[in-house]
């Protein structure tokens, strides 16, 4: 199938509206939250999953032969769905992304929602309902906060630029982080999509990421891209296109960042 603009436009227009839908409903319930573990290490409320829900649900009224790749399945497992119809459009979710942020009720959560197309991200939006931030993005057209063209930044690093660092290093911080740390103003949001958002309309320089998974970084992936930011794995080796067929839930090492300081932090890992 070959897609046209208008197909885009149209599926761009439903992630939002889905994603507005989802992040009033956590808001709603923001404050009657009911926290549990899930695959021992993470954090899941009741609305993680009526969040999803409903993203689907409106989804499904104008895609009902898409597929869905989201977080929040049976017994702590992702919930996918195959594609019925001959077309490879995957809608891939994470009803809020920020969960552990949520669940103590810190405001920095987002809902993140792509569509993928031949393991491509080819739409993004990511809706932050506490700011009603709403990040969007088609593949070939300008990325877009609340309607406004947004751009990744030209500033280096130096004392005053912002990098986001993910919290999850199971030895200890690297070096290249400690270096980061001292170089930067670093930051973690607590949402990868968030801080992918941020690379995109110049607010950091770069994030790095240890261990999201594909639901965490595709629609803020089509949204940094869009505005010009590069995004490589932390060996600067391209991740997409992924097999969605086979996807399982496992976890990518990312950096995202304007075109003049990603040269730079690849080489910060490589060593």
């Amino acid at each position: 199938m070959e897609l046209e603009q208008r197909d885009l436009s149209s599926m761009l227009e439903t992630a939002i509206v889905a994603a507005r839908l989802a992040g009033q409903r956590a808001m709603e319930e923001i404050n009657y939250i009911k926290v549990s573990i899930k695959n021992s290490n993470e954090l899941v409320t009741q609305a993680d999953a009526r969040c999803q829900k409903i993203i689907i649900d409106r989804i499904k009224e104008n895609y009902p032969d898409h597929g869905f790749i989201a977080e929040e399945g049976e017994e702590g497992r992702m919930f996918k769905q195959p594609p019925r119809g001959q077309d490879p459009l995957w809608w891939v979710i994470d009803p809020i992304d920020g969960t552990n942020n949520y669940a103590h009720r810190m405001l920095f959560f987002t809902v993140s929602i792509a569509v993928m197309y031949e393991g491509e991200p080819i739409v993004g939006v990511i809706f932050e309902p506490a700011t009603d931030s709403m990040f969007t993005a088609v593949k070939g057209r300008e990325a877009q906060l609340n309607g406004r063209r947004i751009t990744a930044s030209e500033e280096a690093i130096d004392k005053f630029a912002s990098v986001g660092l993910e919290s999850h290093f199971d030895n200890g911080a690297p070096s290249w982080a400690c270096e980061l740390m001292e170089r930067t103003r670093f930051r973690n949001l607590g949402s990868t999509a968030l801080q992918l958002a941020y690379v995109a309309k110049g607010s950091m320089v770069a994030t790095i990421a240890n261990t999201p998974k594909l639901w965490d970084i595709a629609g803020g992936i089509a949204i940094a891209q869009a505005a010009g930011a590069l995004f490589t794995d932390w060996q600067g080796q391209n991740i997409f296109p992924v097999d969605l067929d086979n996807y399982d839930g496992h976890k990518f090492q990312i950096i995202t960042a304007n075109k003049k300081v990603h040269p730079e932090i690849v080489e910060m890992l490589r060593h």
